[in-house]
């Protein structure tokens, strides 16, 4: 099987593929709205120090292990400890369960690319046309299949010729988009208002009114938002790992998957914050997990003819980032059936496919045929796709991160790790560093946020 297994071309298509994955709707969507929820610039100094630690140690590690053993997630972590077999079942399990509601949500992001391609941006912009379009019964799934269709046929391709080549080609095109965008929020303004002003909002920290509790709460965001961001703790990094050939350079990979993925992060604050400050004021800022659905149309719209060209371009930025991602999410499980069941890329690619388009449908459905609501442990009140995704990201992710700390940390050492990462000469910058964080600093982290997500711990 190692023998047959494909592999990238060259760090360049590892560096923008593993990007590729880490810059999605974690990025683009989540980290906008959790930075205005947070303080703007407080959460931004506070993620910017957990992505050089935190995030580091995990994405190297990960990375790691699936160039160490050439394993996907669910057969790699038995490879470095048998008694850790556990945690590549979970790592599995995350992807599996993300990729369908992912699908979805990849869904509504390609209706809203089409409508603003058609120039009916101004209808996406009205109060309720988000709600409307979830709740239909048939568009919403129409959707979703596209998408997952589209995922599928990359993911088909295999990885030189499906993942790397199609991430050559949207990864320069989305970070150009995304820049223009950033650079065209900074210069809007509507009265005494400007986009400067959004840019201060975000950049500058502020604990003014803020408690203890407050800022242990911003730590808390800022690191399950790096879950998102940099796709550790769900088997991602494993897999494209395992196709980094041994001859590259994992060290200056990781760099430079860590500040492209960071780079983005803080652009989409940049393009998003300001824009919704000038035309929707402080108010528009706790719009939440609908500042993209619901909150950016409208400032498209206000913005007139530019509004619309810039509509357009978003929504295809937004449509490329997903795609990118969900095609990673994808390999995840897809390696792991072709390594665990010994069968071929298409059959794995066929079979998780179709299981995902199935899945995603029942999620669309959740919105009005299978419609409910339960409230959950973090007091969040939702539906079928918000419990799927509590489940993975709230419970299983930080379950899989803890459990590599401890494997890496403590079972066979964490000179395990350094030396597969410098195996070609490389340095290991921040070497000290990351022996405390996989052994100490990270699993305390990790468990509180777990008993916060819980509902153990309330803050």
């Amino acid at each position: 099987m190692e023998k047959k297994r494909n592999s990238f071309s060259g760090s360049v298509g590892f560096v923008l593929a593993a990007a590729g994955s880490a810059v999605g709707l974690g990025n683009i969507w989540r980290f906008p709205y959790l930075a205005a929820k947070d303080g703007g610039g407080l959460f931004l100094v506070i993620y910017l120090v957990l992505a050089l630690t935190f995030g580091f140690t995990m994405l190297v590690t990960e990375v790691a292990i699936g160039r160490k053993t050439k394993q996907s997630p669910l057969t790699a972590y038995a490879k470095i400890h048998p008694k850790f077999r556990w945690i590549g079942l979970f790592a599995c399990l995350v992807p599996f369960m993300i990729m369908p509601y992912y699908c979805a949500i990849g869904g509504w992001v390609l209706k809203y690319a089409a409508v603003f391609l058609v120039g009916n941006g101004t209808a996406a912009a009205e109060d309720g046309f988000f709600t409307g379009f979830i709740t239909s019964q048939y568009e919403p799934i129409v959707m979703a299949i596209l998408f997952t269709a589209a995922t599928i046929f990359v993911v088909y391709r295999g990885v030189d010729k499906g993942i790397e080549r199609i991430s050559k080609i949207l990864m320069p095109i989305l970070f150009l988009l995304i820049l223009g965008i950033a650079i065209f929020a900074l210069t809007i303004h509507k009265g005494d208002v400007t986009g400067l002003d959004g840019l201060k909002v975000f950049v500058i920290p502020s604990v003014k009114g803020m408690s203890a509790g407050d800022i242990l709460i911003v730590v808390m965001d800022a690191m399950g938002q790096l879950f998102y961001s940099i796709s550790v703790a769900m088997g991602i990094m494993v897999a494209y790992g395992s196709y980094l050939r041994d001859e590259d350079n994992l060290m200056r990979s990781v760099n430079q998957i860590e500040l492209f993925d960071t780079m983005v992060a803080f652009l989409a604050g940049v393009m998003i914050i300001p824009a919704v400050l000038v035309f929707m004021g402080p108010e528009g800022m706790t719009s939440g997990p609908g500042l993209m659905f619901i909150a950016l149309p409208k400032v498209f719209a206000e913005m007139g003819l530019v509004g619309r060209i810039v509509g357009i371009a978003f929504f295809i930025m937004v449509l490329f980032a997903a795609l990118t991602s969900s095609i990673s999410i994808l390999e995840a499980v897809v390696s792991s059936f072709m390594d665990y069941f010994k069968i071929s890329r298409r059959r794995a690619t066929v079979i998780e496919g179709a299981i995902a388009m199935v899945i995603a449908v029942v999620v669309c459905l959740g919105y009005n045929k299978f419609y409910f609501e339960v409230t959950l442990p973090n007091h969040v009140v939702g539906q079928i796709l918000d419990i799927m995704d509590y489940v993975s990201n709230n419970i299983l992710m930080p379950v899989v991160a803890i459990g590599t700390c401890f494997l890496i940390g403590w079972a066979v050492g964490p000179e395990t790790i350094i030396e597969e990462a410098t195996k070609t000469g490389e340095k290991f910058g921040r070497r000290r560093l990351y022996r405390v964080m996989i052994r100490y600093v990270a699993p305390v982290l990790l468990l509180f946020l777990l008993l916060k997500s819980l509902g153990i711990i309330n803050l």
